[in-house]
């Protein structure tokens, strides 16, 4: 048996939520249809005629990528173009192509916190350089049989409800008693049709995440004996986890910054890398942000970091990053290569508990497009 399509990017999403997006940033299915079964699955930092012909050989319906294919909307699709040839063999391959961008840097355990992990950023208090999106919080209240009080209770919390804070399995419960009448052709789990019945309940409040609020809903309901569930979602004004671009945090051993520049050449496998401030200078705390991270320069001293490590520093942030007494590593955009085995291990692992056959694999292609003499 093979995954369906829409199965798969179901299962991307739990990694990366769309919402955790920036603003207006091109992700999601870009090109071909998810309606279909997928027995391979190419994971890919870019979508180039190289790594197309890869997905073509390797007989991959669908490929998820990390940068879109599509910016802006097209006036025309000329065929006779690079990126119209792109699009005329990926189409008459029937390969999809879907992003999965900016949501995939902010997410937790996604490009940043890679990043940040081979740098040496410690996870203890890990912070990002700039909040993106921050979860709305609901408050859910339902009603139930004190006999299911726990089975229910646990349902919630298995799907991820009740923390605030540090704290998790938080709720408030209360009993009472429910009132009600089965109507024709009801099948109650308590009382009988056409009598009102008095039914021992208890009333569990708890918190849940916008995230994971319709996962935490279909969990009680699934534990619910009742035909008809009465429950309440309530917004509310206390703000949830905030999630953001960029890690910063302290490294397990200080070091100094030409070591660290070093090292960076061996963790991202890139030959070599800018560094902007002197190489003797002691760093122990460090931030990393994928892809091109110029504008978080001062995100990175207002964080209290001793060097940003980030791709397409330009000549005059460099300055203005020296004049400030902040260092910078720029190992290049293409660290974010990171995401190509990284997602197909996660992905992998999720399908494994679907049974199905549906594969995927990470590029073996590299896209860097700069060639160091």
């Amino acid at each position: 048996m093979l995954a369906h399509g829409q199965t798969v990017i179901q299962l991307m999403e739990q990694l990366a939520p769309k919402h955790y997006a920036v603003e207006n940033d091109k992700i999601g299915l870009q090109l071909g249809t998810l309606n279909k079964p997928i027995h391979k699955i190419l994971v890919a930092l870019d979508v180039t005629d190289a790594v197309v012909d890869e997905a073509i050989e390797l007989g991959a319906e669908l490929i998820i990528a990390h940068h879109a294919i599509i910016y802006r909307p097209l006036a025309k699709l000329d065929t006779s173009t690079a990126a119209g040839r792109l699009y005329e063999k990926l189409i008459k391959n029937d390969i999809a192509v879907y992003i999965s961008h900016t949501n995939l840097d902010v997410a937790d355990g996604g490009i940043n916190d890679w990043l940040a992990d081979l740098v040496g950023i410690l996870p203890e208090n890990r912070q990002s350089l700039e909040e993106v999106h921050t979860d709305k919080l609901y408050k859910l209240v339902v009603f139930v049989p004190e006999s299911h009080h726990e089975q229910v209770l646990e349902a919630i919390w298995r799907a991820g409800a009740g923390e605030i804070g540090n704290y998790s399995n938080c709720s408030f419960n209360i009993k009472g008693t429910g009132t009600f009448v089965p109507g024709a052709g009801t099948n109650p789990y308590i009382g009988a049709e056409g009598k009102l019945e008095h039914a021992a309940e208890i009333r569990i409040e708890t918190i849940v995440p916008h995230s994971i609020h319709r996962k935490t809903v279909q969990a009680m309901l699934k534990a619910h004996p009742y035909e008809e569930v009465a429950y309440d979602l309530y917004a509310m004004d206390l703000k949830g986890r905030s999630f953001g671009l960029g890690r910063t945090g302290k490294l397990a051993q200080p070091t100094t910054l030409g070591e660290l520049a070093e090292q960076a050449k061996i963790i991202f496998g890139v030959p070599a890398v800018r560094v902007v401030g002197p190489l003797d200078r002691v760093i122990r705390k460090a931030a990393v942000l994928g892809g091109s991270g110029a504008r978080y320069v001062r995100h990175a001293i207002f964080a209290g970091a001793d060097v940003l490590i980030t791709g397409d520093i330009d000549y005059h942030t460099a300055h203005d990053a020296l004049a400030a007494g902040m260092t910078i590593i720029d190992p290049g955009h293409n660290i974010e290569k990171v995401m190509k085995q990284k997602v197909a291990d996660w992905l992998n692992k999720q399908l494994e508990g679907t049974k199905t056959e549906t594969k995927a694999v990470a590029s073996s292609l590299n896209t860097e497009p700069f060639t160091f003499v």
